[in-house]
């Protein structure tokens, strides 16, 4: 999936409420968004403003077919994966 269309499904999420978290250890740090430590806001925020040279595409650790998206701009890394309906946060951190 090209990354104008990854980035435009992903702010439409947030936008909508239309995303999920996966549960995973460590969340409390590797998922601030989960745990409310950063806004929705801010997070649409740092993805609007990223480019194509921070975004990175690889296979799920367990579901090799489904693409996990990687967004890392301004010190935050932002993990996510699309499964339809929903888009599926894996990590916010900096």
């Amino acid at each position: 999936m090209a990354y104008k269309v990854a980035k435009a499904r992903v702010l439409q999420a947030l936008k909508t409420g239309a995303y999920l978290h996966e549960s995973r250890s460590g969340i409390d740090v590797k998922n601030l968004l989960a745990m409310g430590e950063i806004s929705v806001e801010d997070v649409m925020a740092l993805i609007a403003r990223s480019s194509g040279t921070e975004h990175t595409e690889s296979p799920h650790h367990v579901l090799k077919t489904i693409p996990v998206h990687c967004i890392i701009t301004k010190g935050w890394y932002i993990k996510f994966y699309f499964l339809d309906p929903d888009t599926w946060f894996i990590s916010v951190h900096q």
